[in-house]
């Protein structure tokens, strides 16, 4: 399996290079030269295993030879062992053909969990294997963060920096970021906003000689494992109800698109998906951009669903690829408008092609609080706020397509943002045990301005003295 940049100006790679490089040198995010084509036999087979099981028949079309059998086996029981429910991912119904496919049961409660564990124990075994260590720069709106400092803090090839916008994630995301203790973890407050943070790290991956100096590897959705990671429970999900044999939609709460983006790809490969719904807070690009055909990112609107609180969404960038007939030269162009112009028009046959399998709906904070109390109300059940941003979407959905069953996904614990649950439903939901004392450990927080150079050269004082 060879590993190609949207942008096709960068060597192609296979797998294990491609998860340590995450962004190419181009500029470019790496997507497989092609994609694995799965039958419904095949489909079929997934029903019954345990989630490691399946996650590792899947995984295993993307790897080549760079993991064997036993070995993609043995890292999918890794990643998944630390998850607190015996399904890892459990289904609940909510409403008439409307599910929630829970992600939140992993060490940090989000959905990113799945493909950061994984991601945390493939890197360092690839580096202990070549007796290499690595420094891994990231960019969080919350999640992304907490789930990559758990999954790499006790791994022994790689020193970790994760850059998060000051005062704009919840108590809760902050302090899984700044309680670790661990002398390879370090959380960055940048004064600034997401988009800030992941411009920054974009920049410190396309300065070359400060890349190869420091080593760099990403860990954000940039990264094609963690879009890997993610296309297996969109089949574990479909065939949970009936795939291949009926199609299934899926609604994903989304700022930074690779969730979504992995749901698509599983069609690609021949999941029965009928409708990718987008489902955004009001920083709503995406759906702009679906509407009208230009993409244009306006000024981030802080929410009570902080993590899609992003108007440049990187992922993004994979679909207009696929969409454009993988022509490189047209999307270096577009990205090249986005930069100098801060804008750029989706062409017709590409939007075409994206509207083919994606809906989009903004759900504002009104709605966003009204469903969280609709669904405590009716079903008993707590979601948090961006899960509650995606059942809002996918209720839309069902009322245009009410036969075909659509699966919400819910992204967060409701713990991770108590105040806003309390507001909508009465009720404080409490943090599991094992995070009970999480708000009396002491945090230690590094704040730095909104500038590259700044990070780049704490990055290199940092490491250099802890290595």
């Amino acid at each position: 399996m060879r590993y190609i940049s949207t942008r096709g100006a960068a060597p192609a790679l296979g797998f294990a290079d491609a998860l340590l490089a995450g962004l190419a040198r181009d500029g470019g995010l790496y997507v497989p030269f092609s994609l694995p084509e799965w039958r419904p036999d095949a489909i079929r087979a997934l029903r019954g295993l345990r989630y490691p099981e399946a996650a590792a028949r899947v995984m295993a079309s993307f790897v080549g030879d760079d993991f064997g059998p036993a070995e993609i086996k043995a890292l999918a029981e890794d990643a998944y062992a630390g998850f607190r429910h015996a399904a890892t991912a459990p289904i609940a119904q909510i409403d008439d053909n409307l599910f929630a496919l829970e992600l939140f049961h992993g060490p940090t409660l989000a959905f990113k969990d799945f493909a950061m564990q994984w991601l945390g124990h493939a890197m360092n075994r690839v580096l202990r294997q070549s007796g290499a260590r690595a420094t891994i720069i990231g960019a969080t709106s919350g999640d992304t963060g907490a789930a990559a400092i758990e999954a790499f803090a006790d791994q022994s090839q790689v020193e970790v920096f994760i850059l998060y916008p000051q005062g704009r994630v919840s108590d809760v995301q902050r302090r899984q970021m700044t309680t670790v203790g661990k002398p390879n973890i370090h959380a960055l407050a940048i004064e600034g906003a997401f988009d800030d943070c992941q411009r920054i790290v974009k920049e410190l991956f396309s300065d070359l000689a400060f890349r190869d100096e420091m080593r760099l590897t990403g860990v954000n959705s940039i990264n094609w494992a963690r879009i890997l990671a993610q296309i297996v429970y969109y089949f574990v999900g479909a065939v949970a109800l009936g795939a291949p044999e009926r199609a299934i939609s899926f609604a994903v709460p989304t700022g930074n698109f690779g969730d979504v983006l992995a749901g698509y790809y599983a069609k690609r490969m021949g999941l029965p998906v009928d409708r990718l719904i987008i489902a955004t807070n009001e920083n709503d690009i995406l759906v702009r951009a679906l509407a009208s055909g230009r993409y244009a990112p306006k000024r981030v609107k802080a929410t009570q669903s902080p993590s899609m609180d992003i108007q440049v969404s990187s992922n993004f960038e994979r679909l207009l690829f696929e969409a454009s007939d993988r022509d490189p030269e047209a999307l270096v162009a577009q990205m090249s408008e986005l930069a100098s112009d801060g804008a750029f028009a989706i062409p017709p046959d590409a939007l075409r092609h994206i509207r083919a399998d994606f809906d989009a709906f903004r759900v504002d904070e009104a709605a966003c609080s009204a469903e969280m109390g609709r669904v405590y109300r009716e079903s008993g059940m707590i979601v948090d706020p961006h899960s509650a941003v995606g059942v809002h979407a996918a209720r839309r959905a069902l009322a245009a397509a009410p036969a075909t069953p659509v699966i919400a996904l819910g992204t967060a614990h409701p713990a991770k943002f108590p105040d806003a649950v309390e507001r909508a439903t009465g009720v404080r939901p409490p943090l599991p045990e094992r995070l009970s004392d999480l708000m009396d450990r002491e945090e230690s927080i590094v704040v730095l301005a909104n500038d590259r150079r700044a990070v780049a050269e704490y990055v290199r004082q940092t490491a250099r003295a802890a290595a």
